[in-house]
């Protein structure tokens, strides 16, 4: 399958479901209200996708992203509810996301653990902690600070635009921050080339200078942040930090990787590509939603788009 018969399939594929669901749900769906609140819903999967997308560039993946997203948000929280500043709960959330991908890099790099199963070891261990942090209970209520919860619920006014009444949500401008940061590091800075680079045959990579070892712990460490962010994002959101949180963010992020793999020309993560394809995923999330369609129906349908990527990716690399 040629590039660009992947591309058009992918997006021809995309257009006719926006448009069903626009022809479905004409008075909810194609308005700038759901649009703002498809932006906002999927903030938090485009932070843990645009991390995941640095992993993927080297041709790794992290499988601990959704459990150090609920790790993360718990920890912030139990120190919320002990009095910590929010700054301090903040802090201390991406400290343990950072910790968790650099263990997860040392892992991969130096003890040559394969990273499908180291992740999924650390999947457990930080789920496993999240439970014993929070007791295994929802922290909510009066234990996670007004600035906190209202972070989620500001942003920017757009009555200039003649949208009385609606905000751009601060969720969706700080992932717009991180995907534009995860851009330059990518595409304009040599850590980028040096990934894509490992990512191809890393062993030339070592030979020709490249700091391999060094580079995938960074690459792990960034994703373990990412996904910590994401996690205190989800927690700001819905005002409250359970152990179980995040555990979606996983498959979805990786299926926005793939997805966004299909529409580009070389068939690599890119991570304004890995961009579409969370859009991709809260589009159809959202008017499923809308239709009240049952969540496990959402869940088979995450499946098999993730089947579908990657069989467009594999048949795009075999032509």
């Amino acid at each position: 399958m040629s590039p660009a018969l992947r591309q058009s399939l992918t997006l021809i594929g995309f257009a006719a479901v926006a448009a069903g669901f626009a022809l479905a749900l004409p008075d909810t769906f194609p308005t700038a209200r759901n649009l703002i609140n498809i932006a906002q819903q999927s903030a938090m999967l485009a932070v843990v996708a645009a991390s995941m997308t640095i992993v993927m560039a080297m041709g790794d993946f992290d499988l601990s992203v959704g459990s150090m997203a609920s790790l993360a948000g718990v920890v912030a929280a139990v120190l919320f509810a002990g009095g910590a500043p929010v700054w301090v709960g903040v802090a201390a959330g991406l400290a343990v996301g950072l910790l968790g991908g650099i263990v997860n890099g040392v892992l991969v790099a130096v003890v040559g653990i394969l990273p499908f199963v180291a992740t999924l070891g650390t999947l457990t261990i930080f789920s496993g902690g999240a439970f014993i942090v929070s007791g295994g209970k929802t922290i909510f209520g009066r234990a996670i600070p007004a600035p906190f919860a209202d972070f989620a619920r500001g942003g920017v006014p757009l009555d200039a635009l003649g949208l009385e009444g609606l905000r751009l949500p601060w969720l969706s401008l700080t992932a717009a921050a991180v995907i534009a940061a995860v851009w330059v590091l990518l595409e304009r800075r040599r850590f980028g080339r040096h990934l894509y680079a490992t990512g191809g045959n890393a062993e030339a990579a070592r030979l020709a200078g490249i700091p391999v070892v060094r580079l995938r712990i960074a690459a792990f460490a960034l994703a373990g942040l990412g996904a910590a962010g994401a996690g205190l994002m989800l927690a700001s959101r819905v005002a409250s930090a359970n152990p179980t949180q995040g555990a979606g963010l996983m498959l979805d992020a990786i299926a926005a990787v793939f997805l966004g793999m299909t529409m580009t020309r070389s068939g690599e993560p890119r991570v304004l590509a890995t961009v579409a394809g969370v859009a991709v995923l809260g589009v159809l999330g959202n008017g499923l939603t809308q239709l009240r369609v049952d969540s496990y129906v959402r869940e088979v349908l995450t499946g098999a788009i993730v089947l579908a990527a990657v069989a467009f990716a594999t048949l795009g690399r075999r032509r």
